[in-house]
Formats: structure tokens, sequence, C-alpha cells
């Protein structure tokens, strides 16, 4: 027996060997003395053997849920075909909620990615907003609203140099700026109708008009029945024909 408690004893007072296991007696109570006559200190050995004994069974409990917890977490890992070992090391414990830390952190990296009735309802709505009624439509009509969208990008970006606009400018101004442009070359074309008839009043205008529509046709048959006449097919030969004529 003091062969076995000074092993114990020199166990206990390894580095290695956790600070609460070993206590000096205190007190006129000596349990057990060694070869040397010292004290060994193990009334509170047996305690802390059965605290051992009970957490080495809750070990093995512990492994289990965590087996379950992981086959929950991580499906693809299949079970260990020593998971009904007899002993259980703290090891195989750490080794298991690495595997689940992993797997948690793969999901939360891979959380950005949309699921499938996510991706369902967006092209849902796709086919609501350019009417199509089928799926073999889709990828036919996005490829006309991405051409469109692209014309209709460069005009803009057109009409922003040609209008010496912002680049930021929004649609709004840009059409209201096409409208004013469009106002003022009116403008310039009434004004320069006006000085051509001579008149500066759109009555002036009309009687202008309502002569030159009385004057017109009789001319017209005029000079018609003087090319006849003389035989002739340009306007500018009549002056010299009736010259020579004379």
């Amino acid at each position: 027996v003091l062969k076995v408690l000074s092993h114990i004893d020199s166990i206990l007072r390894s580095p290695r060997a956790p600070p609460l296991i070993y206590r000096r007696s205190k007190g006129p109570v000596q349990n057990y003395i060694k070869e040397n006559g010292q004290e060994c200190g193990f009334e509170h050995l047996p305690l802390t053997i059965e605290m051992w004994a009970d957490q080495l069974m809750a070990l093995k409990d512990l492994h289990r849920s965590l087996r379950k917890l992981s086959l929950e977490l991580v499906p693809r890992h299949t079970a260990d075909p020593q998971d009904n070992r007899e002993s259980i090391r703290v090891e195989d414990l750490q080794f298991i909620v690495d595997a689940i830390l992993e797997e948690i952190e793969n999901k939360e990296k891979n959380s950005q990615t949309p699921s499938l009735p996510t991706l369902f309802a967006i092209v849902s709505h796709f086919q609501k907003l350019f009417d199509v009624n089928s799926l073999n439509g889709v990828y036919p009509r996005m490829n006309e609203v991405y051409t469109k969208l692209g014309e209709m990008t460069n005009a803009m970006r057109n009409l922003h140099e040609l209008l010496e606009l912002d680049s930021s400018a929004p649609p709004t101004v840009v059409v209201d700026t096409v409208g004013k442009l469009c106002d003022i070359i009116n403008e310039n074309v009434t004004e320069q109708v006006q000085q051509l008839l001579g008149t500066q009043d759109i009555h002036s205008i009309i009687n202008k008009l309502e002569e030159h529509e009385c004057f017109f046709p009789p001319f017209q048959a005029l000079i018609q029945d003087l090319l006849c006449l003389l035989e002739i097919s340009n306007l500018d030969d009549i002056l010299p024909t009736v010259r020579n004529l004379k």
C-alpha cells in the first residue's frame, strides 16, 4: 500500500497534475504515512476519484449528444465506427465541435446565395414586368431588354453631349431641354416665313397664299400654251424664240 501511495504521490507532485488534487493534511489527523514519514494529504482523493468517474460517464453522454448534433448540422459526415468504444477522449469531442464550427462558418459565407424559392420569385416577377408567358421566353426577352437598354443609354449619352448637359442630368431635364429647343426653332421658322412673305401677321400670310392660288394656275396654263405653240420645252428659250419671230 505504501508503495502504491508513494507512486500516487509522485504522480500528483508532477507538473502535469492538477493543482487542486494534492493538499496537505491539516490538524492532528493524518491518514497515511509514507515510508519517509512525511504527510501524504490524500484525505480528499476518494471524492476526487468519484467526481472523475462521474465526469467520465458524462463525457460519454456529451459525446453521444455531440454526434447527434453533428449529424443534424453536418449530414455529409457519416458515423465513426469507433463511436461505441469504451474510452472517449477530449480530443474526440474537440474534433466534433471543430467540424460543427467549420460547417456553420461555411453556411454563413454562403448565406448570400439565393434559395430556390427566391430565384423562382425573381423569375415570376420578371415575367410580370415584361409580359413573358412562359419560361422559354425569359431569355429572349432578357436579351431584348438588354439591347433596348443599351440603345437608350447611348441615345441619352449622345443627347447629354449635344445639349451640353451634365452626365448626371435625369431624363426629365433632357426632355425639357429638347422641348425648349423645339420652341426656339419653331419661333425662328415663323419669323423667317414672315420675313419671306413680307408680312408680320397670319391674316396677311393667308391673303398672300390666296393671291398665289388665284394667279398661278392661269399663269401656268399660259406658259404651257407658249411652249406648245413655239415648239420648245425650256422656259429659258421662250424669250429668244419670241425675239426671232419679230
